[in-house]
């Protein structure tokens, strides 16, 4: 257990932060399974912006790698244009 108030502050921002990290790259990962699943090529043009925002959102924090976003953002990108 933490004794110093500084160690006691750390403890209490990383749980937080942590909450915020899962929700985040769940959402995400909702948002793409969505988008994979889409059949309709309007309806997935439309997500499809707001999908690669939140990738990149997410490489920005360093929750993914970088190299991952591209990675998934290409491919998603790829499914849509076989629509």
């Amino acid at each position: 257990m933490a004794h110093h108030k500084s160690a006691k502050k750390r403890i209490r921002q990383s749980a937080k932060k942590r909450l915020q990290n899962r929700y985040y790259g769940k959402t995400t990962r909702n948002a793409i399974r969505k988008l994979r699943a889409l059949e309709n090529k309007e309806e997935a043009v439309a997500l499809l912006p707001k999908v690669v925002s939140m990738v990149d959102k997410l490489a920005k924090r360093n929750q993914i790698h970088k190299n991952t976003a591209g990675n998934l953002k290409s491919s998603l990108m790829k499914k849509v244009a076989k629509l």
